[in-house]
């Protein structure tokens, strides 16, 4: 993972040098290791170049409009890279498996999604789509790990739980959705999550190979002198010190 990351680094100097624009959706059912994955991308590189999204629900106003508008402002500009913790597959996903939308609202998506994701590729992003696939028996011992964990307990939410229980309905969306989208300009690849610390380098690896980075020269750095202190002196901070308890 240290190599990973420094690729990662290398990959951020890039993108900021050539104004390259980089998007990647992060997909799966819940508790596939979605967020350990983008964490693991993110943790040693700067937020302001790699930007993570993940929308709430939409509100009444967001309801009203075109499915995919209120995703696309958050598309990256140049210099930048945005990963998508869930995307608008949402509505291929979870909306049609609650039945949150209308079985015409999921047809006419996965009709014109593949348009939208051509217009988003020919606009100069990079774009790349990852579905992180987990075995029943994994999701529920990650779940039920949730349950008895005072630290991942706000990790499961009413809607991860209505989930839980249509298992093969999202089967059946995912196959939907990758046989409507899964195009040669915007293929889906698909990560076995079962081993997070492996789906993590496997996946990090593949978008480092995925995208035509080239390392720049670095200058070598050296820290100058400190100025003299020229008489002054530390005050005394201990009043305004937290108390050591550790």
């Amino acid at each position: 993972m240290a190599r990973l990351h420094v690729e990662l680094v290398k990959l951020q100097r890039w993108v900021v040098d050539s104004g390259a624009k980089v998007c990647i959706l992060f997909e799966g059912r819940d508790g596939a290791g979605k967020g350990g994955t983008i964490k693991a991308m993110t943790e040693r590189v700067s937020p302001r170049v790699f930007r993570v999204v993940a929308l709430p629900s939409p509100t009444d106003r967001e309801k009203t409009q075109m499915y995919v508008q209120r995703y696309l402002p958050h598309l990256p500009a140049a210099g930048e890279i945005v990963i998508f913790d869930r995307s608008w597959y949402n509505r291929a996903g979870v909306e049609r498996v609650l039945g949150f939308c209308t079985k015409e609202q999921v047809k006419s998506f996965l009709k014109a999604v593949p348009l939208v994701e051509r217009a988003i590729i020919e606009s100069g992003v990079i774009l790349l789509k990852y579905w992180l696939e987990v075995s029943e028996a994994e999701q529920t011992r990650r779940l039920q790990a949730r349950i008895h964990d005072e630290r991942k307990i706000w990790k499961l939410s009413k809607l991860d739980l209505d989930s839980y229980s249509h298992w093969y309905d999202y089967s059946r969306a995912r196959d939907d959705m990758f046989a409507a989208t899964d195009t040669e300009y915007a293929p889906w690849f698909v990560a076995d999550s079962n081993n997070k610390k492996r789906v993590r380098l496997n996946i990090i690896s593949h978008i480092l190979q995925s995208i035509p980075y080239k390392a720049l020269p670095m200058a070598k750095v050296k820290l100058p002198k400190r100025q003299k202190p020229q008489g002054y002196r530390e005050p005394d901070h201990s009043r305004m010190s937290i108390p050591r308890k550790f």
